[in-house]
């Protein structure tokens, strides 16, 4: 079975264009591109070297534990490698974020910071007929737009050479004005950019001169070689000196990740930038561009300043990401988030966490509140995919007590306290893929999706048509839905574009 946890990257290039609205089945006509697949290696960061949680047994360990994670970049990647013609590179493909992309159809609670949901089903992408797949969902509370604290935005923007390539820094430049349309008068905008060097294009300014902000931004053009370290510390100093207690401070990396002069890894500016997070100041990673992006260097970056890593492949992600969720996008309820799952060994017999490989937390951390986990917005939904093999009664659809518990802990960032809720998972398992609630199949079709694509020892026996059929499927559920649609017509051409057995 699988049981999945919703929250919210990969790569690859061609020219930049609105992705396509409605299922695709044929290649593009750009496809075969003016520009090479992703050359830029990932790294071993998961478990073993399967890429891949293993399955545990559960008398062995019934405890699983990791922090939350609200990244989308690796779906935005594979569809960016697809939308040219290519499968992504598989070590690209983190299943998480490929779930995290589509809303789960869970409410916002009522009362209280979070709700968590969990149900369960058979799904045809599991090992076999004694697996099944669960499903938990976590869901933050809304935020009316009014309700959201002046802003303090901070971006830093890579102006070098290889941003001049696809039109990559038009790109930037136009999600930029996307965005300042969106702002208040009270919000103030700075601008730091970096080549081989870092400046100042923009002093912190109120959107209340709207002007000047958009000249900043009209005026930025490629030029030199890439110094990440140095636009970051000069973010960071700037974004000191605009702080706003009380309100949002936020340093927005725009890049397409590459640095080669200066200190071209992440670890010399990791630590300021943990620290900076802890001050208040917390980092957010949009990426744009491929063929030399660094996905690894933008996740990482992300995940240590308490933010979230995106990757921006057409204007019209631009627009869902700096438009239809701006508040999502910028303001925090929740610091290091974390959930741990005590699954009951009289009921459970084996789990695997889908996804999640590099979140992953010890059990004996879940409490401790110095480990630092993820940062969540309001109306975030974190959706976790496991599969599992249950026992006796449960494995034949029987309603039980329950699979386990769920436990959620957090830092409140207002009040600087950790908090802690939790709920039981309920036994029920419908027994027909088909009769689960439809936000359900298409969470546990995109982690197909995801899994299959990067190879998983464990999809070993789905294939890609198997999946595109089940994506289709979807449709006469969400008939009016862009991003099923979307999903649709990606599925199929990875399809077409897969290897003949």
């Amino acid at each position: 079975g699988l049981l999945v946890l919703a929250a919210c990257g990969g790569s690859a290039q061609t020219p930049l264009g609105e992705r396509p609205q409605t299922p695709l089945t044929d290649p593009p006509p750009c496809c075969g591109g003016e520009t090479n697949p992703n050359d830029e290696p990932y790294p071993d960061v998961f478990f073993d070297n399967s890429g891949v949680n293993p399955f545990v047994d559960t008398r062995d360990d019934a405890l699983s534990t990791f922090a939350l994670d609200v990244d989308t970049g690796s779906y935005t990647v594979a569809r960016r490698y697809l939308t040219d013609g290519n499968l992504p590179d598989k070590d690209s493909v983190r299943v998480e974020e490929f779930v995290n992309y589509f809303p789960s159809g869970v409410p916002a609670p009522e009362a209280g910071a979070f709700a968590i949901h969990a149900d369960a089903a058979v799904t045809p992408f599991v090992q076999n007929e004694r697996y099944q797949v669960a499903r938990i969902v976590i869901r933050s509370q809304d935020m009316a737009e009014e309700a959201r604290p002046d802003a303090a935005l901070t971006f830093v923007i890579d102006v070098s050479g290889s941003m001049e390539m696809e039109n990559r820094l038009e790109l930037v430049k136009e999600s930029l004005r996307l965005l300042i349309t969106q702002l208040r008068v009270t919000d103030t905008v700075a601008i730091v950019v970096y080549g081989t060097d870092a400046r100042v294009v923009l002093q912190p300014t109120p959107l209340s001169e709207v002007e000047t902000v958009q000249s900043a931004i009209d005026s930025l053009q490629p030029e030199g070689a890439t110094n990440a370290e140095a636009g970051l510390v000069l973010g960071y100093q700037v974004a000191r000196a605009a702080f706003r207690p009380g309100g949002v401070n936020r340093v927005i990396l725009a890049s397409d990740g590459v640095a080669n002069v200066g200190n071209t890894g992440p670890e010399p500016i990791l630590s300021q930038i943990r620290a900076e997070a802890a001050g208040g100041i917390q980092l957010a990673t949009v990426g744009f561009g491929m063929g030399n992006y660094n996905d690894v260097l933008m996740e990482q970056l992300a995940d240590d300043g308490d933010g979230f890593y995106a990757y921006v492949d057409a204007i019209d992600e631009a627009q869902r990401l700096f438009m239809d969720e701006l508040t999502t996008t910028l303001v925090t309820v929740a610091l290091d988030a974390k959930v741990q799952v005590s699954w009951d060994p009289g009921v459970v017999e084996r789990w695997r966490l889908i996804g999640f490989e590099n979140r992953a937390v010890a059990d004996d951390q879940f409490r401790d509140d110095s480990v630092e986990a993820g940062a969540i917005g309001p109306g975030h939904e974190i959706t976790a995919l496991y599969e599992l093999s249950l026992t006796g009664a449960a494995a034949e659809g029987s309603a039980l007590g329950s699979l386990g518990t769920v436990a959620l802990r957090w830092t409140d960032p207002a009040a600087g306290e950790a908090v802690e809720m939790s709920r039981e998972l309920a036994g029920l398992v419908t027994p027909a893929f088909a009769n689960a609630d439809r936000h359900f199949r298409l969470a546990a079709t995109a982690a197909a999706f995801a899994e299959v694509l990067r190879e998983s020892y464990w999809a070993q026996q789905v294939t890609l048509a198997q999946v595109a059929e089940a994506a289709a499927g979807l449709l006469r559920d969400f008939p009016e839905d862009v991003q099923v649609a979307e999903l649709a017509g990606l599925t199929a051409r990875a399809a077409a574009l897969a290897p003949a057995d």
